[in-house]
Order: C-alpha cells, then sequence, then structure tokens
C-alpha cells in the first residue's frame, strides 16, 4: 500500500508492504538511480534486520554508517561524527542518508541528512513500531540537549518511507508496547475506531496478528500523512500530534532519557493529560477511564518510582512547545479529537502530574506482584 503525503515544500509516499526489505532497491533503485547512500544502521536493527536487508541493497551504492542504540547516542556529537565519516567517504551534495532502525536512527539520520551541506535526500526505513507509525513520517528530526528532548533539529522531508511490517517480528516485547502507546494517541486524538479496536482486540494486538498490524500501521500512518500535509510545520494542527508528549518530554529528560522508552513516557503523558483534562472540565469521566484503561492495558510502563511531579511541571518551561513563557497542552474533549489549550492553573497541572504517577506507580507494583506470584508457582 502506499500512502501519499503531501506537504507545501515536499510530496513522497508512505510505502507498507510485507517483505519490502528484502526488496528494498525495487523501491530505492527508481528513485534515487547510482546515487551513493549512506546507511545510518541503529545496532538492534543491523542485528535482527540486517542480513535481509543488505540482501535488498543488492546492485546500490552502499556505505553502512553504525549508530549505537538508545536516546544515550541522541547528541550532537554523533551527527558531528557521522558526517566526518561521510565527508572521508567522498559524500557530496549528491549522496543521500538512508535512516535504518527505530525513531534514534530516524531522528539522528534526518537531522544529518538536513544538515551535511546545507541538506541531501534522506530516505526511511523504520523498523520499530514507533518509528513506522510516528517518528519516521512528517520530517521532524533532532536531537537531544541534557536540558531537554530534541531541542536541536530541523523539518527535513524524506524522498521515501519504506514500511516492512514484518521486521515487526523481531522487536522486543517492551519496544512494541511502547509503539503501541502511539497508536493509542493517534486513536485518542483523530479515529475513535482505531480506539475502540485496540481496546477490543488486546490480544490480537499483542500477538502481532499480520492483518491487525497492518491496519494500526496504515491507519496511523494516513492520519500523520493528513495533519501533516495540513501543517507541515507545526504551526497549529499539527500540534495534536504532540498529545501526551509535554509531560512525556519532561519525564524523558527528569530519568535521563535512561529509564523509560519514548512511547512508555508518551503513556504517562497522556494519563496525565487525560485527568487534566477531566479536572478542567473538558472531558467526560467515562472517556478519562476508557483512555486509562486502554493505556494501562498495554502496560505498565517502568516504575516512577522517586520521580517528582514538581520536578517534571518545572520542566515544562524549557520545552520547546513553550512559546512566549505560555505552556501549551493537548488536552482530549472526547475519544477522537483534542484541543489545544495554554495558560491553565499550575496548581491542577501540578496535580494531574502527581495523579498520573501515583496511577502508572500502582500499576506497576501490581504487575511486579503477579510475575513474583508466577514465578513463586513454577
Amino acid at each position: 500500500m502506499r500512502i501519499p503525503v503531501r506537504t507545501a515544500r515536499a510530496s513522497y509516499d508512505v510505502v507498507v508492504e510485507r517483505g519490502s526489505l528484502g526488496r528494498a532497491s525495487d523501491y530505492l533503485g527508481p528513485l534515487l538511480g547510482g546515487r551513493r547512500i549512506f546507511v545510518v544502521a541503529d545496532e538492534g536493527a543491523c542485528r535482527h534486520q540486517g542480513p535481509r536487508f543488505e540482501a535488498g541493497l543488492e546492485g546500490l551504492d552502499t556505505t553502512i554508517l553504525p549508530l549505537p542504540a538508545g536516546e544515550e547516542g541522541k547528541r550532537l556529537e554523533q551527527i558531528e561524527s557521522l558526517a566526518d565519516q561521510m565527508y572521508a567517504a567522498g559524500a557530496d551534495r549528491s549522496s543521500c542518508v538512508l535512516a535504518f532502525g527505530g525513531g534514534v536512527a530516524g531522528d539522528v539520520g534526518g537531522f544529518l541528512a538536513a544538515a551535511y551541506m546545507r541538506g541531501v535526500d534522506v530516505v526511511q526505513v523504520p523498523t520499530t513500531l514507533l518509528a513506522q507509525v510516528d517518528a519516521a513520517i512528517g520530517g521532524k528530526t533532532g536531537v537531544n540537549l541534557a536540558a531537554g528532548k530534541n531541542l536541536l533539529g530541523a523539518f527535513h522531508q524524506p524522498v521515501l518511507v519504506l514500511i516492512d511490517p514484518t521486521s515487526l517480528e523481531t522487536l522486543p516485547e517492551r519496544e512494541y508496547r511502547a509503539g503501541l502507546f502511539e497508536v493509542i494517541k493517534y486513536g485518542i486524538i483523530r479515529s475513535r475506531s482505531l480506539f475502540d479496536l485496540l481496546r477490543n482486540q488486546r490480544e490480537a494486538v499483542l500477538s502481532r496478528e499480520p492483518e491487525i498490524l497492518e491496519s494500526i500501521i496504515t491507519e496511523s500512518v494516513s492520519i500523520k500523512a493528513e495533519v501533516v500535509g495540513k501543517d507541515e510545520r507545526e504551526g497549529d494542527l499539527r500540534r495534536i500530534l504532540n498529545y501526551g508528549h509535554t509531560l512525556g518530554h519532561a519525564l524523558e529528560a527528569e530519568t535521563g532519557y535512561r529509564r523509560l522508552l519514548h512511547g512508555e513516557a508518551v503513556a504517562y503523558g497522556m494519563t496525565a493529560a487525560a485527568r487534566l483534562a477531566e479536572s478542567t472540565g473538558l472531558l467526560a469521566s467515562e472517556e478519562r477511564q476508557a483512555i486509562e484503561e486502554t493505556i494501562l492495558a498495554y502496560g505498565p510502563i517502568p516504575s516512577l518510582e522517586g520521580i517528582s511531579a514538581a520536578n517534571l511541571v518545572a520542566r515544562l518551561a524549557g520545552d520547546k512547545k513553550t512559546i512566549g513563557g505560555r505552556i501549551h497542552f493537548v488536552l482530549p474533549q472526547r475519544i477522537g479529537r483534542v484541543r489545544v489549550v495554554s495558560e491553565l492553573d499550575p496548581r491542577l497541572v501540578l496535580e494531574a502530574a502527581e495523579s498520573a504517577l501515583s496511577l502508572h506507580g500502582e500499576a506497576s507494583r501490581k504487575s511486579d506482584s503477579a510475575a513474583s506470584q508466577s514465578l513463586g508457582e513454577r
């Protein structure tokens, strides 16, 4: 399936096709011709999908640039190191960067392409669910500062996004669930039917049934393509894609990008935002409960013990979504519809952050207790 992304500055396709990794040259050859391709490849993707992808690149002029896995490598010095390697290998303005792996590879590869010689083409080949449904699409690239998430970056649209759902077969369970939190986000902001699918077919989703998996990928991609096409640079509508990310980014920074995966932090942020929406009168209690139950059904997330809600709220002032000192939140009005609000009562924000920490802390303790009982029965 080809899903078009059409923005004011770029047009490209997102291809969702099983087995496409092993036939990558069929898609890249006609698009890139004989141009040199520099593959920014994260370690995990290379370990699990590398041989199949390398076979699929046969006949193309490729150079592999290894990238350490994890958010800790998503820093500016990594961009400089990769750019040095490209230059030493003779890369010029006709070269293309190909980002292969999860969201970190996509962000780093995209930013590298945006910066190298003031911009070269980039192809995104995401291999995690989170990257397939979100990070690889829309042209947002960036790296982290110690102070916050994605504070250095650029908008740089890819020329192609190639998604092979079979790459998820080797994805670790925790990373798969982290991606599902981003899919839940799409349901909450734009699609009641997608939300209901996740809510009502949990076992099929978690077992990665092919038809279900392709359905949630294509619907999520279609939602993002629609939003990005209307607002490429996050001036208005695109901000709804940040649902759960305001406090989620604060949580990632507070834990040094080491304790949680991005999707897990977003899960916390979505819970806090739903509670904040209820406390401000935007969201009905039963809708908030449905959101929380669905998020918890795909958890739990790692322990949040020792995290201070006050510290999280204090970090919001440095978030890139804070403009002119005004903190913007994406809050649900109902499942399938959200709005961007600012100038909320700080006490309500703190209360929502605290209560969401408590909710996820209790879920984590219950999960640990159930795991201990299961081990004791063996």
